[in-house]
């Protein structure tokens, strides 16, 4: 059956004899690393324990089901219930496991994580049709999924944070679970025994994601500061982002704003437009998109869209070379920014 975020925590809590199997699986491999660890915590919290704990590759069970059979009806020679592991399994792991909870009166828990099947998987059929498997999918941590990460992180370390600096942590940290916890770590080293985060930490400590990079790149040209944007620009293609990517960030930036002056023309003020979008405006970029909304009108900002468009198509049918369609384009932006702010 499906496991949802609240069947998650109230087994993990008090574990369900009833669940024999445990499936996780996606793309975010930090998670379901970190799901799988804790699964099978409820079982035997000390994994290292060779007694208790089984660890198996799909591979091996693959070229031996009676190895899959034959650990998990075993019986712990010092007692207390066993796990079972089986990392990197397949579609090819199905039958077995439909042949192996017919008839077995083993409590062991078997636990089993996958990034390479999906929805549509024979074996995430058979998880998500029997009540005795649970199903757990793994994708990129959300926004919210990020904030908890973290909270529970610092909690569990004493450590207490500023409201700002805990913005700024989410919006640096990565979707994918393992590298957030190397870069908490990380932080935790920097901190060097402190109990107490602050801004400064986090940017001394946490670097911009590339996503950060570009969503920089579009501030600076919507704002008019031509020196900082080619910088910022080389320094993108210089990391390997291509000038497609750039032209779909800026073109999402000033969709935006012409949502948001829109909301103005309707009689709202810049900033209660600036406070209520969703997801958050980060704390630092308030100010900046503030004016960037007062400067930038309705017809202003289309003829930017009709720009963004017209490069777009020149940097797939030219002959020129897309960075310098798009850097073209980027000083038009931008000087046409600063005689607005004028």
């Amino acid at each position: 059956m499906n496991f949802r975020q609240p069947d998650i925590d109230k087994f993990l809590k008090t574990p369900d004899l009833g669940i024999k199997c445990v499936v996780i699986f996606g793309t975010n491999e930090g998670m379901i690393a970190d799901l799988t660890r804790q699964f099978a915590q409820t079982a035997c919290p000390d994994l290292s324990d060779a007694f208790r704990v089984v660890y198996l590759e799909n591979d091996d069970v693959e070229k031996d089901n009676g190895l899959l059979f034959g650990e998990y009806n075993a019986q712990s020679l010092i007692g207390g219930r066993r796990v079972v592991i089986v990392k990197n399994a397949s579609n090819s792991l199905t039958a077995a496991l439909k042949t192996l909870f017919t008839d077995t009166k083993s409590d062991t828990l078997l636990v089993v994580n996958s990034t390479t099947i999906n929805t549509k998987s024979s074996l995430v059929t058979l998880a998500k049709d029997n009540p005795a498997f649970a199903l757990i999918a793994c994708y990129d941590d959300r926004d919210e999924s990020i904030f908890s990460t973290a909270r529970a992180h610092f909690i569990q370390n004493g450590i207490t944070v500023s409201p700002e600096a805990m913005q700024l942590l989410c919006a640096r940290l990565s979707p994918d679970r393992k590298i957030s916890a190397n870069e908490l770590e990380k932080l935790d080293t920097y901190l060097m025994g402190r109990r107490n985060l602050t801004v400064d930490d986090v940017q001394a400590a946490i670097c911009d994601s590339s996503e950060s990079d570009v969503e920089d790149l579009c501030y600076f040209v919507a704002g008019g500061n031509l020196p900082k944007a080619l910088d910022s620009y080389q320094e993108l293609l210089n990391a390997g982002t291509e000038p497609p990517t750039i032209l779909r960030y800026l073109t999402s930036h000033f969709i935006r704003l012409l949502d948001m002056s829109a909301q103005i023309e309707a009689g709202q003020s810049a900033r209660v437009v600036v406070d209520s979008q969703r997801p958050p405006v980060i704390f630092y970029r308030k100010d900046a998109l503030t004016r960037q909304i007062s400067i930038w009108k309705k017809n202003n900002i289309n003829d930017v869209l009709t720009l963004l468009y017209k490069t777009e198509r020149d940097c797939k049918t030219t002959i020129m070379p897309a960075e310098d369609v798009l850097g073209f384009a980027l000083l038009q932006i931008g000087g046409a920014a600063r005689k607005l702010a004028r």
